[in-house]
């Protein structure tokens, strides 16, 4: 039996401890504060497609620490940032782990496309400092621009025929993945035949997402209106998700709200949403841009490895 060593070799530990040395340098470079917020908590995400782990005594493992993020943000703690541990209660794979390590940080007085660029230069600096710099520019293109490159379809105004049609055209059996709900097939056409053709020579930005998809994310009213949301994807792997925030509380309480319902229609679980998140947003949010970025995907692509497990001292497999 082998299963106590580490799943990870340790020149990559070494490295991994290069890359947590450089973020350091890289916010305290910047002025951004350094915070820490509980892992534990009266409240889980209500997200659609996020499932929480829950203790015995009734509490839940963060699956990110945004909530508690946003709370120091309204009483004024200014830039901040944090790495830690998040939970998800998700199969392991390639590209997961029900454990992993969360970058996030917020920036007031940004939108997504003044956080897209910082986050680029944050990956730039990292792979950098790593001996693995990027083979190119981080690019960007619209949600709207990558289906209709990628897919030869208008995600803003397809249908589910349409988008189940164009899926097949493109060598994708979804068989009913998506059932009756659009968005899941959008989801389901991302994940199949979009993503894995993004970033494939250099880390590339998606943004301005439908507003069906908004999440917690300010929705701007185009026509048709876009959720100012951005996604960072590299070899057609997701690395980041980024919004510019939404500080309505009365919104933020409705979308938590639809999202329970949806949950209880699926019959799926269903955690209470985080009601101090919701007092401190009626205190006042200031105007800012945050994002969460998974540390081990981007180790693992930065020194080419296979999977997850290749970068963690210890994956859920020989936790």
């Amino acid at each position: 039996m082998t299963d106590w060593q580490p799943s990870a070799d340790l020149p990559t530990l070494r490295a991994r401890a290069a890359l947590l040395s450089a973020l350091r340098a890289f916010f305290n470079s910047r002025g951004v504060l350094e915070v820490e917020t509980p892992l534990l908590s009266a409240h889980a995400t209500v997200d659609r497609h996020i499932e929480s782990f829950r203790t015995e005594d009734g509490r839940w493992l963060h699956t990110s620490p945004e909530f508690a993020m946003k709370r120091l943000l309204c009483a004024g703690s200014g830039p901040i940032w944090q790495v830690c541990r998040v939970f998800r209660r998700e199969e392991s794979g390639r590209h997961h782990n029900p454990e992993f390590t969360m970058l996030e940080w917020y920036r007031p007085g940004f939108d997504h496309h003044a956080l897209m660029l910082e986050v680029a230069e944050l990956v730039t600096a990292l792979a950098a400092a790593l001996g693995r710099p990027l083979g190119g520019s981080v690019g960007k293109l619209s949600y709207r621009e990558a289906f209709r490159r990628h897919l030869d379809l208008d995600p803003f105004t397809a249908d589910i025929a349409a988008i189940r049609a164009a899926l097949e055209r493109a060598g994708h059996d979804a068989g009913d993945l998506g059932g009756q709900d659009r968005d899941i097939w959008l989801d389901v056409a991302m994940s199949l035949a979009v993503g894995p053709r993004l970033g494939l020579d250099a880390p590339c930005f998606l943004y301005d997402f439908p507003a069906s998809q908004a999440a917690l994310s300010r929705i701007r009213r185009d026509d048709p209106p876009v959720a100012e949301r951005f996604e960072l994807f590299w070899r057609g792997t997701e690395l980041a998700n980024g919004f510019h925030e939404l500080g309505n509380a009365a919104e933020q309480r409705q979308r938590f709200e639809a999202d329970q319902d949806w949950r209880q229609q699926q019959g799926r679980e269903l955690p209470p949403y985080d009601r101090r998140l919701i007092d401190a947003l009626d205190a006042g949010l200031p105007d800012c841009a945050g994002v969460a970025l998974g540390l081990d995907r981007l180790l693992m692509l930065v020194l080419g490895k296979g999977s997850l497990a290749e970068v963690l001292a210890f994956d859920s497999g020989r936790a």
